[in-house]
């Protein structure tokens, strides 16, 4: 099982990844960096939020461990 730390450290890693490929669709989809970014930063968050449930989640299943 992850630690906390471990699983907050892998949360923001993949929210930096996924905040810089949303600001890129983002602009291409809109035209505007300012509101690319907003879609992002809306993104990041709730995207953060629900990875780290998501993995505490899935810490406490014992399902397909060997």
């Amino acid at each position: 099982m992850d630690s906390r730390r471990r699983t907050f450290a892998k949360a923001i890693l993949w929210n930096i990844i996924g905040l810089s490929v949303m600001s890129a669709v983002g602009f291409v989809a809109t035209g505007s960096f300012a509101l690319g970014g907003m879609m992002a930063l809306a993104n990041a968050g709730i995207g953060f939020v629900s990875y780290v449930l998501y993995e505490r989640v899935w810490a406490n299943v014992s399902w397909g461990r060997v």
